[in-house]
Order: C-alpha cells, then structure tokens, then sequence
C-alpha cells in the first residue's frame, strides 16, 4: 500500500490531469436554466506578487515585544517561536506553489442569498458515493480539510471500500476565505446552515451528509435542528454535551457537580481552563471583533501569533503545534486570512453567535432528531464523556474515542479522521 504522502501526491497529480471526475460539467448542466445569480461558477486563486512582497516587507520590518518572563506557555506564544515561524514566513515560504495546488483542484463559486460562497467539489470515482458537506472552523479553513479529499473520495486508495466513497463539498463560510463578506448582520451558524442546504441541492444532491469541527460543529447542528428534506445525519467531533448543572458551575465560577464520574470530571476541569484561561480570545471576538479587527488586519505577525497560539493549545502536540502541523500548514492558513484580509469578517461569526457552542442547552440539542455521530479525540478542547453525549443527542448512532489528533482533527490525522467517518454514517447509506 502506498503512503499517506505518496497517496496525497498521486491525488493532486490525478486532479491536474483530469483523472478524477470533477463536478463542473454536472453543476453547469443541472442549473443551466436558473437565473445567474443560481448560477455556479469555476473560481481561481489568484494573489499578486505585489500582495506577496507587501506581506514580505511587514514581516521583515516587524517591531518585537520584550521576551516573556516565564519558561512556560502561560504568558503565550514564546518569542522564539512565532520569531522561527515569521522568519521562514518573510523568506522562503512559497504562497504560489500552495495556491498552484489549489488551483488543480474542483473550486467554485455561487451565489446565496445575496452572498458569493466559494466551495470545492469533488466527485467520487465510485459509484453510490454518499453526499457529503463539510465545514471548517476558526482560525481553520478549507486548508484543514485537503488532506482528508483523498482517502473520503477515493478510498481503496487509503485502505478503505469503494462502498466507503463520498462525493465531497468543502465550502469556505461567509466571511472566510474566498467567499463573501457579509455587509450586514444576520449570517449566524443558522443561516449559514440553511445556505449549505440550498447549495447541496444546487449540486443536484437529494440526499446527504453534514460533517464539521469547531464552527463545523455548531452549524452541523444547526442543520439537524432544521432537518431540511434529505439531510440524512451529521458527525461532530465538538460535539454540544454540557448538561444544564454543569454549565451553570462553569458560568458562576463554582466547583463540579457532585456525583461526576471520572470522565465527566475530567471533561469539567477542562472547560473550566478554558472559561478560566483560554478563553480570552473568543471573549474579544464576541464582544469587540471590530476593535480586535484593526491590530488582526495590519500586522501580519499579529495575526500569524494569534492563530499560532490556538495552534499550540489546541493540537495533540503538548503545546507545540509543529508536532502535529508543518510551518507550511499553518502559514497557508495564516497566509489565507492574510491574502483575503478576512481577521475581522472572520471574527464577527463569534459576535453573531455569542452562545457557548459546548452548552448543550443553548445548542437546543433537544431538538435534533435525525440521527447524530460523534467521535471523541484526546487533543480536543475538552473529550465529551459519552454519558453527556447520550442526554443531550437523543438519536445518537455513533460515539467513539480515538487516541491521537485534536480540535483540527481532520488536518492533523486525516486517515484515522476518515476512517471514523466511514464507520459513522455506513449505517446510513442508501
């Protein structure tokens, strides 16, 4: 069997030379008698050389702080660190051959309520693929989801069955990426998700999946409240568990609920860190986006320490994301925002939906009846303890630990990402 690099290598060479089946044609034909604004459109990425040796020059003339006083990460990201990552970002990172890489693959664009959504699409091989639509997260993108394209859509090639094959769709929300920026108030994970409807049955899909991670997470849930016709389940792998007496020791500051087990009080102590200490960042972008939008747009180092700070603390690395991700990883993420200046537009999701996305009242999970899957992985923000997950999703149809990967699951273990998502939604397979 061929690895996992070799596999990624022969995809982006097959997508280049038209060995995959793409989804223009299909897409084009299906909506030929819409009006344009239905209309899906092939999208390029292109960014000048002038952006480039502009993002150079900010980084090369960057103004350092002083270096932390402590040994450990409690003050941030280290000196060192984000100094190591911006080097090689304002000297030998290559933002053409990433978006060369792109360029090779499926991308579109329509139009949805007035918002231009840019999204990849690619059809499987095989036939009876099942649908499938996944959403990226913040500080992610669609970059967090390359490495999983391969072994979802074309899985005998990764270990898997032909039966195991999806269609895939890896839409940039608004805001994000290259899709639109919202000149007004009102895109919330619920919109959004009722967006990801219209655009799966543009694509001519009856019947399909939702998947998503962090943002992904809250807008899959959105969809299952919905239930649009044919959305058959969703996976999480944030899922919403937090039971209501939980929630509100958090919230006050109190000690766990008596009676937690090993599990749930291990899941308490670590959204408690969270509420306590690592929650600065969404406090800001849920109360002032706007504010924190300015220093985010203007410094490139700004912007590259603020998401390599989620990248160590989130990763299943022990605080050096490195581990888990190349400098190339992050910096074409970084790099993204940057190019698409998309700190702020990407912040005001936070502002839209001030909720926390773990309470699982406020998710209104209750109301979810299509069928849920969930699997659990040891790096996320916290490990949703299965007791939690069965209260708060009545029509829970899957639930799994794994023992590797974190909050970007799919960008850290795409294989074991992959495999999980195969094995959650077989049952659901027409």
């Amino acid at each position: 069997m061929k690895t996992l690099q070799q596999n990624k290598n022969s995809f982006f060479n097959a997508i280049a030379t038209g060995t995959f089946i793409l989804a223009s044609a299909i897409s084009f034909a299906q909506n030929n008698t819409k009006t344009e604004s239905d209309l899906i459109r092939p999208y390029h990425i292109s960014v000048s050389q002038e952006a480039i040796t502009e993002l150079r020059n900010r980084v090369n003339a960057t103004r350092w702080p002083e270096k932390e006083t402590v040994t450990d990460q409690s003050q941030g990201v280290k000196l060192e660190q984000i100094q190591n990552l911006v080097t090689y970002w304002g000297t030998d990172y290559d933002w053409h051959k990433t978006e060369n890489k792109l360029n090779a693959l499926p991308q579109f664009i329509t139009n949805i309520d007035g918002l231009d959504i840019q999204f990849i699409h690619i059809k499987s091989k095989h036939k009876n693929a099942l649908p499938l639509i996944i959403t990226h997260g913040w500080p992610g993108s669609f970059f967090e989801l390359l490495k999983v394209i391969g072994p979802l859509t074309d899985p005998t090639a990764y270990g898997g069955k032909a039966e195991d094959a999806f269609d895939l769709v890896i839409p940039s929300m608004p805001g994000y990426g290259f899709s639109e920026k919202p000149k007004g108030t009102g895109w919330g994970p619920e919109k959004i998700g009722n967006a990801w409807d219209v655009l799966m049955k543009r694509l001519g899909y009856k019947h399909y999946v939702s998947q998503g991670g962090d943002w992904g997470s809250v807008i899959a849930d959105a969809m299952a409240r919905q239930a649009p016709e044919g959305l058959l389940g969703i996976h999480v792998n944030m899922p919403a568990t937090v039971p209501a007496d939980v929630a509100k020791a958090l919230k006050d500051g109190d000690p766990a609920p008596k009676g937690l087990s090993v599990k749930e009080n291990a899941a308490f102590n670590s959204l408690n860190k969270l509420y306590t200490k690592g929650g600065g960042y969404a406090g800001m972008m849920v109360t002032r986006p706007q504010t924190l939008g300015y220093g985010l747009t203007d410094s490139p180092v700004g912007l590259a320490s603020f998401f390599l700070d989620k990248f160590n603390e989130w990763t299943y690395s022990a605080g050096n994301a490195e581990k888990s991700l190349t400098k190339e990883e992050m910096l074409d993420d970084i790099s993204l925002y940057w190019f698409t200046n998309t700190a702020n537009s990407s912040a005001n999701l936070y502002w839209e939906n001030n909720n926390n996305n773990f309470n699982a009242v406020e998710q209104r999970t209750a109301e979810i009846k299509i069928p849920v899957a969930i699997t659990v992985f040891p790096g996320e923000i916290y490990q949703a303890p299965k007791t939690w997950a069965e209260k708060a999703y009545k029509n829970l149809i899957y639930f799994k630990e794994v023992n590797k990967g974190g909050h970007f699951a799919s960008w850290e273990e795409p294989q074991l990402f992959s495999v999980e998502l195969r094995a959650a939604f077989k049952s659901l397979r027409k």
